[in-house]
């Protein structure tokens, strides 16, 4: 295949994906979820197609290819992209309210949680090691609290999901990020206590560990923690 074109499924949703990036399966989820058809096209990261500046000049995944020829790139964009045009499928509320205080909720996770993941791995210094994880538990406790806050909500419902009994867009945002502490237990022996500080973050987790919108995307262990390797700082003495 020349460089001036790129595989695509006619008259369908394309996904350039790979298995075992977070970002990919964000959008993974939203279309599964969402019960919307799509092709994937995995892009090897080690090893990118000639092709694939053509659909993301960024050269990262996800990328979409709408059934109109439109590209998006990134995957909470693609993720919203789905929920507006399959409104039926009730990924987002229509309530701006509850939209705003999801989206906050997301906010959280990205700025406390998720960065934290792969700093505590590259950090080579035990003492380092061990501000990261305590920064970490406390974003953990953070989003413990909101998940608290959101079950006495009427769209909080009790939980366990952030939209109560629904696996939704606050899962199929971030679940794939609580999945790779899989890695960090393993490289760093981080865990998140069983204590009632944690209380919620471990009923939703629990929840949604169990949920097919996790398990069929979820990648396995082992493979996950060679991919996030390369990121690994080997630990100073």
């Amino acid at each position: 295949m020349s460089a001036t074109t790129y595989p695509f499924k006619e008259n369908a949703y394309t996904i350039y994906s790979y298995a075992l990036c977070p970002y990919a399966q964000r959008a993974i989820r939203a279309f599964n979820i969402a019960k919307v058809p799509y092709a994937v096209e995995e892009i090897d990261l080690k090893n990118k197609p000639d092709w694939y500046h053509l659909v993301n000049p960024q050269l990262k995944v996800p990328a979409l290819r709408t059934p109109d020829g439109t590209i998006l790139i990134e995957s909470l964009v693609i993720a919203e992209f789905v929920a507006d045009q399959f409104p039926e499928a009730e990924l987002l509320s229509t309530n701006a309210t509850e939209r705003a205080q999801l989206r906050l909720f997301i906010e959280l996770f990205n700025t406390r949680v998720s960065p934290l993941i792969l700093k505590s791995l590259a950090s080579a210094e035990v003492e380092d090691q061990k501000k990261v994880e305590e920064s970490l538990l406390a974003g953990i406790r953070a989003v413990n609290d909101e998940l608290e806050i959101q079950w006495k909500r009427s769209s909080g419902k009790g939980g366990p999901f952030w939209y109560g009994d629904k696996f939704g867009f606050a899962e199929i945002a971030l679940v794939s990020f609580v999945g790779l502490f899989v890695a960090l237990h393993h490289y760093r022996g981080v865990v998140v206590p069983e204590t009632e500080e944690y209380a919620a973050f471990n009923k939703w987790k629990t929840a949604f560990s169990k949920h097919p919108g996790f398990t069929d995307v979820k990648s396995e262990d082992a493979p996950l923690i060679e991919n996030v390797r390369k990121y690994v700082a080997e630990t100073k003495n």
